[in-house]
């Protein structure tokens, strides 16, 4: 079988067929046997609904009665009437108005569903909903479920799919027969036979475990190939000066952490390896990076090379370069910034000390990348928040220097260990896990809408101890969504809730200087309260801050709370995160597990769980893994296929023998690298 040839090649797609398959994103024959199903039905288990109980159920029935009602702040529940001939129920959704145009009077649907006690009755809550005619003449059957695409039906899948089946044993194997036959694993043609033709849910379930392999071994094995390549690239060491190391840790007013102690003596022995470090050090907020970031630039300096150091806001730079010089300064190190603020002669000043060394530790924005910027010799790359920056951006500020300089990629949302199998595989890591003494853990609360005005009176007792209070909306203005907080009005109604105290506004359409400034206000105690969207969730250290509220907090991921929340906390005083729904509503899974957690580690394994990758690994990368099968967060199936990867490269195959698998490779390997 060709998974090359285009579908119009199939028997019975027609013109119009084919352009609804082109609309799906379907073109080849692969395109379409990947075309995965959602889910299954066993529609053998129909119930009548005079015999449903609570629990999961199927049933049978047309629709009447269908309605829209919004309620505030952003949920739509659109409600209907199922009936068969045994009687009646409520089924209801929520936020899936399109339901309401969905359902044709007279015609049959089979709705698959939680019957559970809801709102004061007995109702069907979120059904899946499909035509009964395009599934019964499979109706003993499991029959696979596929999503809906543009004009493509679910049925128009099944019934080219149908013309497949006799075709798909045909199909070649993906990987090694050595990988196949070691790890017990059935065919790809087996395999892509049974996720959509399944003779039981638990074949089906042994079909996507074997497709979920491919994809994890494939991303592996990219990983450990960029390791290898990594291993043979040129850099020169930085030789450990253990006089410098001794005098820089004796000069901080505080004593480093273990972690703190064990990533740096990590860094310094990467340092003295000809290959270029490529390490990864992860610590949650406030425990302490950038200080292990100054020693290691600090080492760099005395061995006569520069530090490059890149963060993602003009804001956290500045904070950045003002820590590095209290840090440095009194070694003889010379920091410098390079921001886009940084203008006419001050900039060409600044470029001169750079192409002449003088700027020894150069902390700065994307400007840092910018052509006019001539490194005199760059020895260390060091980037805060890594996934707030694209691989070519990576990329760029590592070709400065005449050969590839060392790279420390920093990150205060802690990677789960399965993220560090795969996406980062190429990467060592390094956790700081402790945080400073004397800091106590923020005590997080969350608050109904309704309770507004317990929470202000909260913000009373700080405000009116001296100490200072941010306040999150998810939005700007009123342009977005009326049933969301918006900074605009929130700061104009804070301003005469809270008369008494200087309130000030910050969000991302401001202009540069007026963003660093009202910072700046804020960290100099010039400001009380600061009404700000997410710009401040990596922002200026404000030991003073002890009290943050989140408005909207239902809307937020888990990785993201966190970081709001560890604005405040960073002094000795008890600090507070208030996280305010959107309605009365019970709180989320998610809200429910921030409030029960100051772990940021423990958070960072729940969001990927719950919300996938996305937020840990980069907006830029993450939806090019394009994994259709395998979950990131199945520990299990990495560790085997991380287990296979290495087997095969060590086994001495060439990988260019299987076509199809190595071309899968390479994307993967351009994806995840960091260098």
């Amino acid at each position: 079988m060709d998974l090359s040839a285009p579908l119009a090649s199939v028997k019975g797609v027609g013109e119009k067929t084919a352009e609804k398959l082109t609309k799906a994103g379907l073109f080849t024959v692969r395109d379409l046997l990947y075309y995965l199903p959602r889910g299954y039905e066993d529609f053998s288990r129909v119930q009548d609904i005079a015999g449903i109980r609570p629990g999961r159920v199927i049933i049978k029935a047309t629709v009447s009665g269908v309605k829209l009602s919004r309620k505030r702040r952003g949920l739509t529940i659109t409600e209907a009437t199922l009936s068969d001939t045994t009687g009646k129920l409520r089924a209801v959704w929520f936020n899936q108005p399109y339901r309401r145009t969905q359902f044709v009077d007279g015609k049959e649907y089979y709705f698959s569903g939680e019957f559970e006690f809801s709102y004061g009755r007995y109702q069907l809550m979120n059904p899946s909903a499909e035509l009964a005619s395009e599934y019964d003449e499979r109706s003993d059957e499991i029959v696979p479920i596929y999503r809906s695409s543009y004009d493509l039906k679910p049925r128009q899948v099944r019934v080219l799919l149908g013309k497949l089946e006799l075709y798909i044993p045909l199909v070649e194997e993906l990987l090694p027969a050595s990988v196949v036959a070691g790890e017990k694993l059935v065919s790809r043609a087996d395999a892509l036979r049974m996720i959509h033709f399944p003779k039981s849910e638990a074949e089906a379930a042994r079909a996507r475990r074997r497709l979920a392999f491919d994809e994890l071994f494939e991303l592996l094995l990219a990983s450990e190939l960029n390791r290898q390549e990594n291993s043979r690239l040129k850099s020169t060491p930085i030789p450990f000066d253990v006089a410098a190391v001794r005098s820089f840790v004796a000069s901080l007013p505080f004593k480093l952490t273990d972690s703190q102690r064990l990533a740096a003596w990590d860094i310094i022995k990467n340092l003295e390896e000809p290959a270029p470090m490529n390490r990864l050090l992860q610590g949650d907020v406030g425990s302490g990076k950038t200080v292990v970031a100054g020693l290691v630039a600090c080492l760099a300096a005395r061995a006569g090379f520069q530090t490059a150091f890149m963060a993602p806001t003009e804001v956290l730079a500045a904070q950045h370069a003002d820590t590095l010089s209290k840090l440095l300064t009194s070694f003889g190190v010379n920091c410098t910034l390079l921001t886009g603020s940084v203008k006419g002669k001050n900039r060409e000043l600044v470029y001169k000390a750079i192409a002449d060394g003088t700027a020894q530790v150069v902390v700065g924005t994307h400007a840092l990348i910018t052509k006019k910027v001539q490194y005199h010799k760059l020895g260390l790359v060091v980037i805060d928040e890594q996934h707030r920056f694209g691989v070519k951006q990576r990329q760029e500020l590592l070709t400065k220097g005449r050969l590839m300089p060392h790279l420390l990629s920093m990150t205060a949302t802690p990677i789960p260990r399965s993220l560090q199998l795969t996406v980062f595989g190429d990467l060592d890591i390094s956790t700081l896990n402790q945080t400073p003494t004397g800091r106590k853990p923020v005590i997080t609360k969350i608050v109904s809408p309704n309770s507004e005005e317990q929470v202000f009176k909260k913000l009373d007792a700080e405000l009116a101890a001296g100490r200072q209070v941010y306040y999150i909306c998810a939005q700007v203005d009123e342009n977005g969504s009326d049933d969301i907080k918006n900074v605009q009005k929130e700061y104009q109604k804070l301003k005469k809730r809270f008369a008494g105290y200087t309130t000030g506004l910050l969000h991302g359409r401001m202009k540069t200087d007026e963003k660093v400034k009202t910072m700046r206000d804020f960290l100099y105690k010039k400001t009380d309260l600061l009404v700000a969207t997410t710009v401040v969730e990596v922002g200026m250290d404000v030991p003073n801050a002890t009290a943050i509220v989140v408005r909207d907090a239902d809307r937020f991921g888990l990785a993201q709370l966190h970081q709001l929340r560890g604005r405040v906390g960073r002094g000795e005083q008890q600090s507070y995160c208030y996280l305010v729904t959107s309605t009365s509503a019970k709180p989320t899974r998610r809200l429910l597990e921030i409030e029960k957690s100051t772990d940021g580690f423990y958070l960072a394994e729940k969001d990927l769980e719950l919300r996938g990758p996305g937020e840990i690994y980069g907006k830029v990368q993450h939806g090019e893994l394009d994994l259709q099968v395998a979950k990131l967060s199945d520990t299990r199936l990495i560790a085997q296929a991380s287990r296979a990867a290495r087997a095969f490269l060590a086994s001495g195959q060439d990988l260019l023998e299987y076509k199809e698998l190595v071309g899968d490779v390479q994307k993967y390997q351009k994806i995840t690298t960091l260098n």
